[in-house]
């Protein structure tokens, strides 16, 4: 991207979203118009002329949406204005609506004092890295076009009719705990479990723009103790606990027992029950996952295949090998095929979630215990400005690829490969920081790779030394 614009506005561009702070110089009213009108025109080249727009729960949503609608009537495409939603509720809605452009105003599990966009430029479909710059070249044209015709439409009860129609409950139903944490979701995922007939016990389920507990965001451990607390009450006792990120398209889980089961864990549930009906199915998971998943695919008749993070590129994967289910680490779970649309949608995984153990005379803890176990940090983060975490990346990885020839999976930075574990480190597409997982069959082995990796980012005095969420 050229220097038009000051670096804050350009580090907005991400790889497949658009995020920023809700100040003067990044996300203002004014450039919320700008940048969407951008997104008119690119929508217009595709001979696209009618969007959807969702917002999220955050305190400047709705006015970013109206300037949002603002900006695609003006470049002569048709709104269809959805009002508060959710991520995967908005592309339903491109579905419901036979409308292939869609604006989400949400930046998912960024703090709060944040906000952005997803842009969608087709079914399951959302913006790539030429897409994004592409909508950038286009800030400066001039609005075009007669002006967009403008409808308000309720899209809720369809999309939690078309959840629970897919869904087949067993004899047993389950007791569900559902924490929402005040965003969007609460709008929606109570009423699907109630209809699926479970026991339902609600943690801060209305949305609150204030966010007064904590923010939506299923990888936070205060939601996810408050949630256990809850799950293990006398009263509650809990099957499971389900938690929502604040636009609906991750997920966070938790066991009877109040253990915390990892985004790669839940797809690997997922992926079981999938290739209980369909074996040889393929499932893509992103270079953040757990070998333990790939070990379950393959045990269960699975085809894995390891992909990039980030949600449109694994939905572009999903579409380019006709694959029926995906997931990140992160907690996006994607689902096609004859199950469900092929985008991330919280909402719909919970159900699935639910419906598998209602079929099950095991717990989600034993059906996890049998699961292969492997010593994994969590997702630790090295601060580095955006400007230059992407090249350092490139100079790493071609490091490590030198000194372990054959070793290294570089498709989104660079993923090493032992026998007896990994370790990643990639840039993070949404912040100014580079993303570390380390794993291996022991604690001691995956501290070693971990001293590893750290031997490469010592070299980089702009790569923080203080790693945040480290195991050292």
């Amino acid at each position: 991207m050229d220097n038009k614009y000051p670096q804050a506005f350009r580090s907005m561009f991400r790889e497949y979203d658009i995020r920023g702070k809700v100040c003067p110089e990044e996300l203002s009213d004014e450039n919320v118009y700008k940048i969407v009108s951008a997104y008119a025109k690119y929508l217009k080249r595709r001979d696209i002329t009618r969007a959807v727009v969702g917002y999220d729960s955050r305190s400047c949503s709705p006015a970013f949406a109206k300037a949002a609608t603002e900006a695609l009537l003006d470049n002569g495409v048709d709104v269809f204005y959805t009002g508060l939603s959710l991520s995967p509720v908005t592309y339903f809605a491109q579905y419901h609506l036979s409308c292939e452009g869609a604006v989400m105003i949400t930046a998912s599990h960024n703090p709060d004092g944040w906000s952005g966009f997803k842009f969608a430029n087709g079914y399951s479909k959302t913006l790539e890295p030429d897409d994004i710059k592409e909508v950038y070249s286009l800030l400066d044209l001039p609005c075009e076009g007669e002006r967009g015709k403008y409808e308000e439409v309720d899209v809720r009860d369809a999309y939690i009719e078309a959840v629970v129609s897919r869904i087949h409950m067993g004899p047993k139903k389950p007791r569900v705990v559902l924490d929402a944490a005040n965003g969007g979701a609460g709008v929606f995922v109570y009423e699907v479990f109630q209809r699926l007939g479970c026991m339902t016990f609600q943690l801060n389920i209305d949305p609150d723009t204030s966010f007064p507990h904590y923010f939506p965001n299923p990888s936070e451990l205060k939601g996810r103790q408050r949630m256990k607390e809850m799950i293990l009450h006398p009263y509650v006792h809990a099957d499971i606990g389900l938690s929502f990120d604040g636009d609906g398209d991750r997920i966070g889980v938790i066991d009877e027992k109040g253990n915390n089961v990892w985004s790669d864990t839940v797809l690997a549930l997922i992926a079981k029950q999938l290739l209980e009906k369909t074996p040889g199915a393929k499932v893509i998971y992103d270079v953040k996952c757990s070998k333990a998943l790939t070990d379950v695919i393959e045990a269960n008749g699975g085809k894995p295949v390891m992909w990039k993070t980030g949600h449109s590129y694994i939905k572009a994967k999903m579409h380019e090998m006709n694959a029926e289910l995906a997931g990140e680490r992160s907690g996006h779970i994607f689902m096609g095929g004859e199950d469900w649309y092929g985008f991330d949608d919280a909402t719909f995984v919970a159900a699935k979630l639910v419906e598998f153990l209602s079929h099950q005379d095991a717990s989600v803890s034993e059906i996890v215990d049998t699961f292969p176990k492997y010593v994994t940090s969590p997702e630790i983060k090295a601060h580095c400005p955006d400007e230059k975490k992407y090249g350092i990346i490139d100079e790493i990885t071609e490091k490590i690829k030198a000194d372990f020839p054959g070793k290294v999976c570089d498709i989104n930075g660079a993923r090493v490969e032992f026998e007896d574990g990994w370790g990643l480190i990639r840039a993070s597409s949404n912040m100014p920081e580079l993303v570390l997982i380390f794993e291996a069959t022991t604690r001691e082995r995956m501290l070693e790779i971990r001293e590893l990796i750290k031997s490469y980012t010592r070299q980089y005095p702009e790569i923080s030394d203080k790693w945040d969420n480290d195991v050292e």
